[in-house]
């Protein structure tokens, strides 16, 4: 897509206005929680950005998979089995133990 595109949007009762269904999906507007962004400037300009719950490059981290390898993190946490090292030496010697 090219740097600017204007379309024109129909405005319909309430106010509401559909987006084009390949802005939604390419903005990851089609996703749950996702909002628009509107700024009104002092030269009538209406800009629309897109708000996601969580930044695009961020996503993996709310993936099914990494969530469940974070509960298993947080279950050894509250059972004590973790190992504190002083040092990065101590640490690669712990792995070299283990």
């Amino acid at each position: 897509m090219s740097a600017s595109t204007s379309r024109y949007l129909g405005i319909q009762g309430r106010g509401t206005i559909a987006l084009p269904a390949d802005v939604r999906r390419r903005l990851h507007l089609d996703e749950p929680g996702a909002q628009l962004e509107m700024t009104e400037r002092p030269d009538g300009v209406i800009e629309l950005r897109a708000a996601l719950p969580v930044p695009a490059d961020q996503r993996w981290f709310w993936s099914e998979r990494w969530q469940e390898r974070e509960r298993e993190v947080d279950e050894h946490v509250a059972a004590g089995r973790v190992t504190a090292h002083g040092s990065t030496e101590d640490f690669l010697d712990h792995l070299d133990s283990v």
